[in-house]
């Protein structure tokens, strides 16, 4: 089967042109420069009405490190029910405790009320000190997917570790992989990893279409 990609899109005139481009799946948010913040559910619904492919609604409370609060929790918990609400075919969180290993309790229950759509862990992963144990315990939380650079800043430099993370996922959970991937290394990347699936920040048309043929 042949890759690929997701874009992540902060308007609807960038997930219409993603889809136009090729994209078979997008993650809506906004804030990107931040690593993405959850979108106002208007856009979500306006996105939904104007594409075809599926979207992934970020569920994010604010930038920063990725350990919440109760009141941050229960934000979430209402996000996710107003997402899926108005369309959304997936949710894509994170979530980790103290000591930077994946809160699977949170994991589990952000994934519970989803009712069903499809879950990503986002690169919160890449915050943790093992993804090995990391990817264990997003398996067990229930997520669809993860998304990751094998523990570095881009997907070229965590390569190693994202071959290491599709071997030991196997059937059992999707890698996602993110992290600069550009039409200049994507092909690269896809054959020394074996990854299926590939994430980028959407940038204009031409290239996404670019980066779409050389998957």
């Amino acid at each position: 089967m042949r890759p690929i990609l997701e874009s992540a899109v902060e308007t609807v005139d960038a997930a219409v042109a993603a889809e136009a481009a090729g994209s078979a799946r997008l993650e809506l948010c906004v804030d990107l420069a931040i690593g993405g913040t959850t979108p106002p559910m208007a856009l979500v619904r306006d996105v939904v009405a104007r594409v075809s492919i599926p979207v992934y609604v970020m569920i994010r409370p604010r930038g920063g490190g990725f350990v919440y609060d109760a009141e941050e929790r229960a934000m979430m918990r209402r996000d996710i029910a107003s997402a899926a609400a108005a369309g959304a075919s997936g949710i894509v969180l994170g979530a980790l405790s103290a000591d930077r290993c994946v809160d699977a309790a949170t994991t589990r229950e952000m994934i519970a009320g989803a009712g069903g759509l499809p879950v990503t862990f986002h690169r919160a992963f890449d915050d943790t000190p093992d993804p090995f144990e990391a990817l264990e315990r997003v398996v067990e939380a229930g997520a669809s997917r993860v998304l990751t650079a094998g523990g570095a800043t881009t997907a070229r430099e965590g390569a190693d570790v994202l071959a290491e993370l599709v071997r030991r996922a196997a059937d059992r959970i999707v890698i996602l992989a993110a992290g600069h991937v550009r039409a200049e290394n994507v092909a690269s990347l896809v054959e020394r990893t074996g990854v299926r699936e590939v994430h980028a920040r959407f940038e204009d048309e031409a290239r996404t279409r670019r980066l779409v043929d050389l998957l």
